[in-house]
Parts: structure tokens; C-alpha cells; sequence
């Protein structure tokens, strides 16, 4: 995080992988110091055969290759065991397409029912993500003064850039914004982020929260795609 700049998100991906692959080989009983790259293989092998892609074993070794680099700092383990883990090859944007089409995307905001609070809440939160090509982490951490309506601005925190970017606010993006605030959202509220949960105790929705906002309504519309989750849609944002 403080010499890298990798965001909350991949810090928190590193260590999921790791600690699986720790739990893993914690079963055979051995030292960390006896870690062999044989031993990567076969974990990386047993990925494969449970379905992985390659995208995903390449992330599984570009993190065992971190943590092993590490720990050969620390003299835990042998000193270029991370030099040979080895991931599969992955080419630029070999998965291009993997969002819905833009036509989709109109059907999914003539799904949503305008009386309905749900629906009202979330029809800003899929418009910054397919209009903006704003990540979830990002539509979670927006706040109330990231609103500038005085100026029709909107006012982002970049995950990656650690930067604020400053947007024209839409016209249609802001008549959904005050129909949430003003018909929705929880009045008064000590949270100052934008989107709260519907449910007590009402706080702020988690990034799992607005993953299941976009997936569950792109698959009850049928809508084909590689992935149906908020990405998917920066797709829809690029590809437009």
C-alpha cells in the first residue's frame, strides 16, 4: 500500500491468495522453509483442474511471487524460490468483450420501477457505473460533497490514481441522484456517504452489496455476458 500504491482492494486480493494457498499446503504438515516451486505447480495444476482461468492463475503466482520474494528477505524460505514460479501467459485484451451491450443496459434502467425505493436507489448507482465507468469501490466512498450541484459537477476519488477528477454532472444522472435523496435516502443520517442500505441498521452499502445490485439484475434480464458483475459494466462504458 505505502510503497507500491496498491489500493485496499488488491491488498486485500494478495492476501486472500496467499492465505489460501497457505492453508493448502498447511495440510501436509512441512516447514515454510521447505517450500519448493514443485509445490506452486501442483497448487497452481489443482487451480486449473478446479476450473480456474488463466487470468486467475496468473494472479495466484503473481502473488505467491510477491510473498515468497518477501519471505526470502526474512530468510523463511529458500532465496530465489520466487524467481521460479512461473504463471501461465496472458495477452492483452485476449477477453475483450466481456461486458453486456449498451442495448442491455437500456433494458436494464426500463426494468427499474420508479416507485419502487430499491429500484430508486440503485438506478443512480448502475448509471455511474455504466455511464461514468465508475468502479464499486468508488461509487461506495462517494460522499455528499462530492455533489457539487451549484456547479454540475461530480466530484470523484480515484481508486488508482489517488486523485480527484471532476465530471459534468449529467442531466439524467442528477434527476436520479435528488429523486434518491430526496424520496430514499435516510433523513437525518450521520453518514455522509451517498448510498445507504434500505435495511436497519442503515449504513453505508459495502462494495458486495453494490456487486449483487448490478449481477442479480443483469441475470434476471437474461442478459449474456462473460460477467455479470460492476465491471462489466466499465466495459459497457468503454465499448460505448
Amino acid at each position: 500500500r505505502d510503497e507500491r500504491g496498491f489500493t485496499e482492494a488488491s491488498v486485500k486480493q494478495s492476501y486472500y491468495l496467499v492465505k489460501r494457498f497457505l492453508q493448502w499446503y498447511g495440510a501436509f504438515k512441512r516447514d515454510l522453509a521447505d517450500v519448493q516451486v514443485s509445490d506452486v505447480d501442483t497448487y497452481l495444476s489443482r487451480g486449473s483442474e478446479q476450473g480456474w482461468c488463466r487470468i486467475t492463475m496468473n494472479n495466484v503466482a503473481t502473488g505467491l511471487k510477491a510473498f515468497f520474494r518477501y519471505c526470502a528477505q526474512r530468510q523463511w524460505t529458500r532465496p530465489h524460490l520466487a524467481d521460479a514460479i512461473q504463471g501461465p501467459r496472458v495477452y492483452a485484451l485476449e477477453g475483450l468483450p466481456t461486458g453486456p451491450d449498451w442495448s442491455d443496459v437500456r433494458r436494464l434502467f426500463g426494468s427499474l420501477d420508479a416507485k419502487n425505493p430499491t429500484d430508486v436507489r440503485d438506478r443512480p448507482i448502475l448509471m455511474l457505473m455504466a455511464i461514468y465507468g465508475l468502479r464499486v469501490s468508488e461509487v461506495a466512498k462517494l460522499r455528499l460533497e462530492h455533489l457539487d450541484w451549484e456547479h454540475e459537477r461530480l466530484h470523484v476519488p480515484r481508486a488508482k490514481r489517488r486523485e480527484t477528477q471532476v465530471y459534468p454532472l449529467l442531466p439524467s444522472v442528477r434527476h436520479a441522484l435528488i429523486r434518491y435523496l430526496q424520496k430514499v435516502r435516510r433523513r437525518p443520517c450521520v453518514h455522509r456517504e451517498v448510498f445507504l442500505t434500505l435495511m436497519p441498521p442503515f449504513g453505508p452499502i459495502s462494495t458486495t452489496g453494490l456487486y449483487h445490485v448490478a449481477a442479480h439484475r443483469l441475470r434476471s434480464l437474461g442478459v449474456r455476458t462473460a460477467h455479470h458483475g460492476p465491471h462489466s459494466l466499465r466495459h459497457v462504458c468503454a465499448a460505448r
